[in-house]
C-alpha cells in the first residue's frame, strides 16, 4: 500500500498545465488505476489514503511537489478525493479478472477515469465558485484525451503483468 502511495506521487510529478484551468494533467490517475487493480479494493483505497494523508501532513506528494492541506481542500481536492472511489471500483472488478484481457481492462480504466473527473468537476464547481458548464470546461474536458490515454496506457500495461506474474509462479 506504501508502494502505490509512493507511484502516485511519482507521477503526479509528471504535471502538465491547462491553460485556464487550475487544475494540471498528471499521471495521478494512472498510478490509482494501476494500483488499485494490482491491490483489489481494500488496499488500492488503503494506497491513495497513505497517499492523499501523506501529501497533507507536508510531503510534497501532490502535483508539483504541492503538499498540506490546500490542494486537498481547494480546486483540486475533489480530483484528489475522486481518487478514493475510483480505486475501490477499479480495484473491485479486478477481483473479479476485469483487468485481465485489453479489452474489458480498458473500458474498466476508463470508467476509473471518469469516476475521478466526475468527483473533481463537482468540487471545482464548488471550491472555485464556477457554474456547471464552466467547471465542466475546465475540469473535464482538457482531462478527457489524456485519460483516455491513460486508460489504454493501463490496460495494455496490467494484463501484460498479470501474465509475467503468472508465468513467474509456475
Amino acid at each position: 500500500m506504501l508502494g502505490a502511495a509512493l507511484f502516485t506521487a511519482l507521477l503526479a510529478q509528471v504535471a502538465i498545465a491547462v491553460p485556464g484551468s487550475p487544475v494540471p494533467i498528471t499521471g495521478q490517475t494512472l498510478a490509482v488505476v494501476l494500483t488499485a487493480a494490482a491491490l483489489g479494493p481494500g488496499r488500492g483505497v488503503a494506497g491513495q489514503l497513505a497517499y492523499l494523508l501523506l501529501g497533507a501532513v507536508g510531503l510534497p506528494f501532490y502535483a508539483k511537489a504541492a503538499s498540506g492541506w490546500a490542494p486537498l481542500v481547494g480546486p483540486t481536492g475533489g480530483f484528489l478525493v475522486g481518487f478514493l472511489p475510483a480505486a475501490f471500483l477499479v480495484g473491485l472488478a479486478a477481483r473479479h479478472a476485469y483487468d485481465r484481457r485489453p479489452w474489458t481492462a480498458v473500458p474498466l480504466f476508463v470508467v476509473g477515469q471518469l469516476v475521478i473527473l466526475a468527483l473533481g468537476v463537482a468540487w471545482l464547481r464548488v471550491a472555485a465558485s464556477l457554474d456547471f458548464a464552466t467547471a465542466f470546461q475546465k475540469g473535464f474536458l482538457p482531462f478527457v484525451p489524456g485519460g483516455l490515454i491513460k486508460a489504454a496506457i493501463a490496460g495494455l500495461v496490467m494484463p501484460l503483468l498479470w501474465r509475467l506474474a503468472r508465468a513467474r509462479a509456475t
